[in-house]
């Protein structure tokens, strides 16, 4: 009965949202549908919770009279209850229903809800929830053109919206609250695969958040907290809390555009977390990092793939990096995401974050750190090959390290290509529980599996240089081909020092052989 119903809620949201952005584009008028059905959330919420504090004397919140003493007398004791409880409040003709209906009564309510959205901020001012509300809704703007050419268009146009999203039953009285915050997930990434690489960079595949989120709580189901400090809408976060076993988990994160930072804010308040249990800051991770002097169990994050950063050389005196000898290159910083990351990791715990492939074999400062990080601080313990297109906006395959501190010297590292294990979908590949599950069972199992797991010694990585190319590792080639990969692991060889470009050159050897190449050239 409840995953009927919240695939019906899905549906139904999904329909509302396609039908009524119109030449819109589907990154614009997420913003709109998504904040407008986090009005209706803390809404619905509120008028909820009210109705229970009154309902021994025998009186419904939303027809309060504000004009009478006695009324005012009821919503202030209503205010101080919700603020402690839920962190914000609303008047009764604040309500989402309220607004609705006037709207589909052709009444002009543009300048309402943009004043009830203030309104929402304002309740907050002095209370501990301040921060996880101030400025919420700012992308919010009911008076952009994108909505329409006219204020009365525009009005027409979100008293659409609010009347079809008021004909929805939100069930918050159900102990199932994740339904509606799944819901609002599944409209988070449908948007982002619509949206193309702008949308894709603050969303998650699913089955890859459930790949991250299960490897770093494989060993440890009793983490205290969670970080990523690239959150985007804070998917990875919450994909964590379910799959960790503590009811009062910590989710910490940071996110560097400010529309997605308030869409994280709202993601974790619709899946009913607590304002008291998280803390998500804006601004530039790397250059301004929000949470430096902490400490997390579990560090996850899907960093936007070989972006660039300042490279400052004053970043060498930071804590951070120092310890590295060398910054990652300006025009990647892949491993610059890493460090950072394994700098706010607790000595217990484990950290996955997905790259692209470029980090394996990468030679100059990202070879130095990449060596550094196995050979002095045996860090590394595993590498995941994913398959290429599976995330929104880019075709290029990916893996994920799984990194710890607690490894013993003589730990070996696991290798796993999972590359060729996916579904084909319209636009993406994806994972399916099957890849899934194949990938877990290898991770506990910890062995060689033919074509698909390796299990190396250090020693065998210093061999190899350091290089971490998947193919070195996990023979993926049927046996006609055994020669050729041969020659061409010796190649490698020869000119992996040579190379300015690695991938460029592995791809022309496999366009030699016959052969698909295991990633895209880099360009």
């Amino acid at each position: 009965m409840v995953q009927q119903h919240q695939q019906e809620l899905k549906k139904q949201l999904w329909n509302i949202a396609n039908s009524l952005r119109g030449n819109m584009s589907a990154d614009d008028f997420r913003d709109y549908i998504l904040g407008l059905i986090f009005y209706k959330y803390l809404s619905d919420k509120l008028n909820t919770y009210a109705d229970q504090l009154l309902s021994e004397d025998g009186i419904v919140f939303a027809k309060i009279d504000e004009t009478t003493e006695e009324g005012q007398e009821y919503l202030e004791a209503v205010k101080e209850e919700a603020l402690d409880k839920l962190g914000y409040f609303l008047k009764p003709a604040e309500l989402f229903h309220v607004l609705a209906e006037r709207g589909t009564n052709d009444k002009f309510i543009l300048d309402d809800v943009t004043n009830v959205l203030n309104h929402i901020e304002q309740s907050t001012m002095g209370a501990d929830s301040a921060d996880d509300f101030n400025g919420l809704f700012d992308e919010l703007d009911l008076t952009s053109n994108k909505l329409g050419k006219t204020p009365d268009a525009r009005n027409k146009l979100i008293a659409k919206v609010l009347e079809h999203l008021n004909n929805i039953d939100f069930h918050l009285e159900s102990s199932e609250i994740d339904i509606l915050g799944d819901a609002y997930e599944y409209l988070i990434g449908m948007f982002a695969s619509g949206a193309g690489k702008k949308a894709g960079e603050f969303y998650t595949p699913q089955m890859v958040s459930k790949l991250l989120a299960k490897l770093v709580t494989l060993n440890n189901p009793h983490i205290k907290s969670v970080y990523d400090p690239t959150c985007g809408s804070g998917s990875l976060l919450l994909r964590v809390a379910k799959e960790a076993n503590n009811p009062d988990l910590k989710f910490y994160g940071q996110e560097q555009n400010p529309s997605t930072y308030n869409l994280a804010r709202m993601n974790m308040i619709m899946h009913d977390v607590h304002y008291t249990k998280f803390d998500i800051q804006n601004d530039d991770t790397l250059e301004v990092p929000a949470h430096l002097e902490q400490r997390f169990s579990a560090v996850v994050a899907n960093p936007p793939f070989s972006a660039g950063w300042s490279g400052n050389p004053l970043h060498m005196n930071n804590e951070r990096f120092a310890d590295y000898g060398k910054l990652a290159p300006k025009s990647k910083a892949d491993f610059a995401f890493v460090q950072h990351m394994i700098h706010q990791l607790d000595d217990n715990g484990t950290m996955a974050v997905v790259l692209p492939h470029g980090v394996l074999f990468r030679g100059a400062a990202e070879g130095h750190i990449r060596k550094h990080l196995i050979k002095e601080k045996n860090y590394l313990d595993m590498v995941i090959g994913l398959p290429a297109n599976i995330f929104f906006g880019t075709s290029i395959p990916t893996c994920v390290l799984v990194l710890n501190k607690h490894r013993r010297a003589d730990d070996n590292v696991l290798f796993i290509d999972a590359s060729n294990h996916f579904e084909k979908g319209t636009n993406n590949n994806y994972l399916t529980e099957q890849d899934l599950n194949r990938i877990l069972d290898a991770v506990k199992e910890r062995k060689n599996i033919d074509k698909f797991a390796c299990i190396a010694s250090r020693n065998y990585l210093v061999e190899n240089d350091f290089n971490l190319n998947l193919p070195r590792y996990v023979d993926m080639f049927e046996e006609d081909e055994a020669v050729d990969l041969m020659l061409l692991a010796q190649k490698l060889k020869a000119n992996d020092r040579n190379m300015l470009k690695a991938d460029n050159q592995i791809a022309y050897f496999c366009k030699e052989l016959g052969i698909d190449a295991p990633f895209e050239a880099d360009k």
